[in-house]
């Protein structure tokens, strides 16, 4: 006969052992991490200083206000339709095809009035298209 009685111990999981690898592991991986910084899309914006106008036969200036109205070399063009634009464009350019194509775009004007301006470029096969601007300075000078 046995008269011992087996007491059984409850299995424990001692965890400071698992939270001391961890820490390890831990600080392991940020020695060890390098951390790059994403790079931004850096732009440096040009600075134009216009020189003064000379006089160049291959160029045309488009001049697009504020209210969506157009100009070609200073002539007023009847209508806003895609269409008279061509037209226009087609009498000022001399050079035909070797012709460059300057838009003045007032800073107000709308986005769909250029485009509009180098959709009949493209129309006439004009690739050389520029944008008129202004100095900082003169742009001070005005408020702009």
């Amino acid at each position: 006969m046995n008269f011992r009685t087996f007491c059984r111990d409850e299995p424990e999981i001692n965890l400071i052992p698992f939270i001391d690898v961890l820490l390890v592991v831990l600080i392991f991986l940020m020695l060890t991490t390098t951390y790059s910084k994403f790079t931004q899309l850096q732009l440096t914006l040009p600075v134009a200083d216009a020189e003064q106008q000379r006089d160049r036969p291959r160029e045309v200036i488009v001049s697009v206000a504020a209210n969506g109205r157009y100009a070609v070399n200073q002539t007023g063009v009847d209508g806003r339709s895609l269409e008279a634009i061509v037209q226009a464009l087609r009498s000022a350019t001399p050079a035909g095809r070797d012709s460059v194509l300057i838009i003045s775009a007032d800073a107000m004007a709308s986005h769909q009035s250029v485009v509009t301006v180098m959709e009949a470029a493209r129309r006439l096969g004009l690739a050389q298209i520029t944008f008129a601007t202004q100095s900082s300075a003169s742009a001070r000078a005005s408020g702009r």
